[in-house]
């Protein structure tokens, strides 16, 4: 049989439901939006030792929007944002995090920094609330790892605080560091409680939740790398004038790295805009290397303990409160201990030696 590259999306759902029997519904029925978030709170105030209030008091352009105050564990605040969770009519789609006020203290009197994290759930209706998938949950806590970044910063030059003036391959250490705890049991099942029983998401499925996670990971490493690499080339040995050339780099790359032929006819260069209309020029190395460094710092959490307070101070005080007034890779170190390593990403993939 030959894999084409429309293969390979349903033979990995078909591989994932015959060996782990993995239903998002039934996922579903664990993860009410308003329980998630309040687990993913409760988990912010262990490790940073924050509080979240709803404020009802400010106003908001949708009912579906609320406030959030933040407060430090001495009392003090430290900022707000707003939250516009679920899907509807003329919203853009996506989840994302972005700033409204940035931290500064520029006279003496400082600005508390305000963001916004939007997702596009499935909303509530009359008969059940708006429930997520795992995929989701995920979403969730990567947009909120950004929102940390933003409102937890001690910088105050606003180009340089929260997430600003952070590298760009550097940017969603926070983000995907996060999502690291989306996969742990028992950080799961605070934010889970069944619609129907209330339990907490069981073991069992965990477990086999967890198992699927690898299922085409090396595949996606491998597209990844594809991506990476014919970014660097196409920037490095670009030559004006001459014809052909991005679909030349392009096919030698593949050559090299990719798992699946692409179809003649395919021309990915038209329609990648990561590289040509959307930032990422020469640099969509970094969607890698932020894992890299996110898998690594949760590693160190692995090690010592999910919840270890001093771990989770030094994260806080290296790597969030810093903003852009530091050199990353000094700001890894001073976390880590050392520079990062890939260990842990190969191995939170599923790629190990054994």
């Amino acid at each position: 049989m030959v894999v084409e590259p429309w293969d390979v999306a349903f033979l990995l759902e078909k591989l994932k439901q015959q060996k782990y029997s993995i239903s998002n519904e039934a996922l579903r029925q664990y993860f009410p939006a308003g329980t998630v978030m309040r687990g993913l709170f409760e988990l912010a105030s262990k490790l940073y030792g924050v509080s979240f209030s709803i404020d009802p008091g400010v106003v908001t352009w949708h009912e579906d929007a609320l406030y959030y105050r933040v407060h430090d564990r001495d009392g003090a605040e430290v900022g707000g944002f707003y939250t516009d969770l679920y899907a509807r009519g003329g919203k853009r789609t996506g989840a994302w995090v972005d700033d409204c006020v940035n931290r500064k203290n520029l006279s003496g009197s400082p600005t508390q920094p305000v963001g916004f994290l939007v997702c596009n759930f499935s909303p509530p209706d009359d008969s059940s609330p708006s429930l997520l998938t795992h995929d989701d949950v995920v979403t969730v806590f990567h947009e909120f790892g950004h929102m940390l970044h933003h409102l937890l910063t001690r910088i105050g030059y606003p180009s340089i605080a929260g997430i600003n003036g952070v590298p760009w391959d550097a940017v969603e250490l926070p983000s995907q560091f996060m999502e690291n705890f989306a996969w742990n049991l028992e950080v799961l099942q605070s934010c889970s409680r069944h619609l129907d029983t209330g339990e907490p998401l069981p073991r069992e499925l965990f477990e086999r939740l967890d198992d699927s996670r690898h299922t085409g990971a090396a595949m996606a490493m491998m597209r990844q790398l594809e991506f990476a690499l014919f970014d660097f080339r196409l920037h490095a040995e670009y030559a004006p004038g001459e014809q052909g050339l991005a679909m030349k780099i392009l096919g030698e790359v593949r050559d090299e790295v990719a798992l699946i032929a692409a179809p003649a006819y395919n021309r990915l260069p038209h329609s990648f805009s990561h590289i040509f209309a959307g930032g990422y020029a020469a640099g969509y190395y970094s969607y890698k290397w932020a894992e890299v460094l996110a898998a690594d710092a949760f590693g160190a959490f692995e090690e010592a303990g999910i919840f270890d307070a001093d771990l989770a101070h030094r994260f806080r005080s290296e790597i969030l409160e810093v903003g852009g007034s530091r050199d990353i890779m000094d700001a890894f170190v001073a976390f880590r201990g050392r520079r990062p390593e890939i260990d842990a990403l190969l191995r939170q993939s599923g790629i190990t030696t054994k």
